[in-house]
């Protein structure tokens, strides 16, 4: 089943996302026993895929489309579906200009089914730095002969 919107339904969606997110500003996590913030780095997220490479719009209109799950999803969460911890080169402001240093990433993965809906929820934390929202990941279907998923690539940098 293909998602179909016109271009009315893509800015609608985006605009009432990006809307809902500057609303949200942090949520508690009981998982954590902290709050996660929801700052400018998970929204340019939902709409880039790293930098310079803007997601296509269906990607983009999934992921605002379910966006309101994500703080609802995080409040209730008390398990931990998955981690990664990797060294990564981050942008840091450092005396008053932007450098690229590497340092520690984890990434902590969050699935939920609400509403019939799939969603996976990643959250980053740099170094020991407050942990925030990365991504909401829609979970469409499997993909029979592999048994993988379709249409995300299981990098949380990227997803």
């Amino acid at each position: 089943m293909a998602i179909e919107f016109t271009s009315t339904q893509f800015r609608e969606v985006k605009e009432k996302g990006e809307e809902l997110y500057k609303h949200i500003g942090e949520v508690y996590c009981p998982y954590f026993k902290e709050k996660v913030s929801f700052g400018a780095p998970g929204l340019e997220h939902l709409k880039f895929k790293r930098r310079e490479k803007a997601r296509v719009e269906k990607d983009q209109y999934m992921r605002f489309k379910l966006l309101h799950l994500a703080p609802e999803i995080l409040r209730t969460s008390h398990t931990l579906q998955g981690i990664l911890e990797t060294k990564k080169f981050e942008r840091v402001r450092m005396h008053s200009r932007t450098e690229t240093v590497l340092k520690l990433v984890s990434y902590f993965e969050f699935i939920a089914v609400i509403k019939r809906n799939r969603v996976r929820i990643v959250v980053k934390q740099i170094e020991q730095g407050q942990k925030f929202f990365w991504s909401i990941v829609p979970f469409w279907r499997m993909n029979e002969a592999t048994i993988s998923r379709i249409l995300h690539e299981g990098q949380p940098e990227e997803d």
